[in-house]
């Protein structure tokens, strides 16, 4: 069980996340770093249900399958849930855009060793409305195994802890995908199928650039967003467009059952 004194010595060094990132593109470093902090780690970034763009087709938004389903359908697998009490990123970076105390919900056996100081175990009914009121905040879901939450929590195995962020902009801890060498990087994905772009109503505006983007992938060429290959599609550059320029579609029907096999694959939450 974590003691709160370690918990608190890790809020202090959690500000300097960038620079420990950056570390990671020196070999020897880097190699230490992903086995302490990544080793088998996956993780995907779920796009905001209201952002995607449905099949008109679709006579009613209930007929259509969307990305919050995944959480919905791990919750109710799971027979263990536990909330914490804060959020880590957001309370150590003195978060002036979020409530700090919606942090991580996490599933599986091994919440039974989380110092309950931090949190407490729910129930089903609990948990599903919570992950619903994170994202009525407009936070955004990261779900999957994740190593630095078994180590900073110490429960084992790891294999038994599913991570759900609810995450910010301004203060997540994947702020460093950018920084990492790509080995690491590529651990946190984007969901199967998932594509999204500019279309001709951009005017160049810029919003969608300034401090929106969790991985940097868009900016400004010749008075027009772009999109770069490192979009996580997480979709908040479609909801703070003032245009709707930006859209969101996955092309690929059986995306939420991939995603789910995917990670049940690297977590039994039983």
């Amino acid at each position: 069980m974590r003691p709160i004194w370690f918990v608190k010595l890790l809020k202090k060094t959690f500000p300097n996340i960038i620079f420990i990132a950056k570390l990671t593109k020196f070999p020897f470093i880097g190699k230490l770093i992903e086995t302490l902090m990544f080793q088998d780690d996956y993780l995907i970034f779920l796009p905001r249900d209201r952002v995607i763009d449905i099949n008109k087709e679709v006579e009613t938004p209930t007929d259509y399958v969307v990305p919050s389903q995944i959480v919905n359908y791990f919750i109710e697998k799971s027979n263990y849930h536990w909330i914490m009490n804060f959020c880590i990123c957001r309370e150590s970076m003195k978060c002036k855009n979020y409530p700090t105390n919606f942090g991580c919900l996490f599933l599986g056996e091994a919440v039974l060793q989380i110092n309950p100081l931090l949190g407490r175990r729910v129930n089903k009914t609990e948990a599903l409305e919570y992950v619903k009121k994170c994202q009525e905040l407009g936070l955004v879901h990261i779900i999957g195994r994740n190593k630095l939450d078994s180590q900073w929590l110490n429960v084992k195995p790891g294999s038994k802890l599913l991570t759900i962020c609810s995450c910010c902009n301004c203060c997540c801890l994947y702020r460093i995908i950018p920084y990492l060498k790509t080995r690491i990087s590529n651990k946190i994905k984007k969901m199967p199928g998932v594509k999204v772009r500019v279309t001709n109503k951009c005017v160049g505006c810029g919003t969608c650039t300034k401090n929106v983007c969790f991985v940097n992938a868009i900016y400004l060429v010749n008075k027009r967003a772009v999109i770069s290959k490192k979009c996580r599609g997480c979709g908040r550059c479609i909801s703070v467009c003032p245009q709707k320029a930006i859209e969101l579609r996955i092309d690929d029907k059986d995306y939420i059952e991939k995603s789910i096999k995917s990670i049940e694959k690297m977590v039994d939450v039983v």
